[in-house]
């Protein structure tokens, strides 16, 4: 069992290490930190974190390097996370407080967080399960098409370009956009498109036509919400970093590419008292990210439905500036959501 010397020791091995991307040795540890003791005695403090298997030696270098599990010990010992500054604070509230709906919203999110972390930023789309239907608009664009736009009471907007004939009666589309609002407005999600489903039954050809064309639509644009998805920005930060992958940095990329492995992630791996969950290399495996380490916070959308975003990028990162950052735009993205 490591001592609480050892374990500080082990702090600054890490954060040196992240800062330089070289191995540390006890030579610089003794002139760059306080420890009020020799070499010799940190030399000893580094030998049991080895015998550990808390640090490594890279090749024949004289300093050390922390291993998966060191960097495990390190995050779990975390106990406070460094604050933003208040100029990343008023960077957040300036930048996401400008959206104008939830694509924008989480598009401005995944924008900002890979900028305070430098790291590969992702958003999980609320899966809008309780989320229900605001409003449904018809919008003419040309003599021969229209614009179906579904608007649900979390400021989510989905659209689709419908063809329709060009001797369409306007009046038409003014009373079959009352009769689609009076059918969905203000149900969930799943019994809107179960609604909308019946609607063309209540006209005839060559109405019903138009009708089954804008529902059909409808029910794509209701699909949307239902669906497990996310949003990435960020990910030239890997070639930025290509060095600290040992080998190709291509199966992090296939994954990335994979939604569906980030999404597993997302779902099975539980936060921590700080509201942060991070898993680290070899925890990684199964998912093909066994280089790279994810760290992920909750938001909840305006009904309370609850989603992730976090970072992803190699195992040298700066856990305490990248945690704070995941905790904190979770935190502010969830009180933005709430107030729409």
């Amino acid at each position: 069992m490591a001592s609480e010397r050892s374990l500080e020791v082990l702090r600054v091995i890490v954060e040196d290490y992240v800062a330089s991307r070289e191995p540390v040795g006890s030579k610089s540890i003794v002139e760059r930190h306080r420890f009020g003791v020799s070499a010799a005695t940190i030399r000893n403090d580094m030998a049991q974190l080895e015998e550990e298997e808390l640090i490594t030696a890279p090749h024949t270098s004289s300093g050390r390097v922390p291993t998966d599990k060191g960097y495990r010990v390190f995050v779990d010992q975390l106990a406070d996370l460094r604050p933003l500054s208040p100029a990343q604070k008023q960077a957040i509230e300036r930048f996401l407080g400008s959206s104008v709906d939830l694509d924008d919203v989480l598009s401005r999110t995944t924008r900002l967080l890979s900028q305070l972390t430098q790291q590969v930023a992702v958003v999980q789309y609320p899966t809008l399960s309780r989320v229900m239907v605001r409003h449904v608009e018809l919008v003419p664009l040309t003599a021969d098409r229209l614009l179906s736009v579904l608007i649900t009471d979390g400021g989510h907007v989905a659209q689709r370009v419908v063809d329709m004939p060009a001797d369409v009666d306007p009046d038409f589309l003014i009373s079959l956009r009352q009769a689609i609002n009076e059918t969905v407005a203000g149900l969930a999600l799943a019994a809107a498109a179960e609604a909308l489903s019946t609607l063309p039954t209540r006209y005839v050809e060559p109405q019903a036509g138009l009708v089954r064309a804008i529902t059909t639509a409808l029910t794509e644009q209701v699909g949307e919400g239902r669906q497990d998805r996310i949003v990435l920005a960020g990910t030239g930060n890997l070639a930025r970093t290509e060095r600290d992958f040992a080998g190709s940095i291509h199966p992090v990329l296939d994954a990335i590419e994979e939604q569906v492995v980030l999404l597993r992630l997302f779902r099975e791996v539980a936060l921590d008292a700080n509201g942060i969950a991070v898993t680290i290399g070899r925890e990684n495996e199964a998912t093909g990210l066994s280089e790279a380490a994810v760290l992920s916070s909750g938001y909840s959308s305006s009904s309370g439905e609850i989603a992730r975003l976090g970072v992803l990028g190699p195992i040298r990162m700066d856990y305490s500036n990248n945690m704070a950052a995941v905790r904190a735009v979770a935190r502010y993205l969830s009180r933005l959501l709430g107030e729409r």
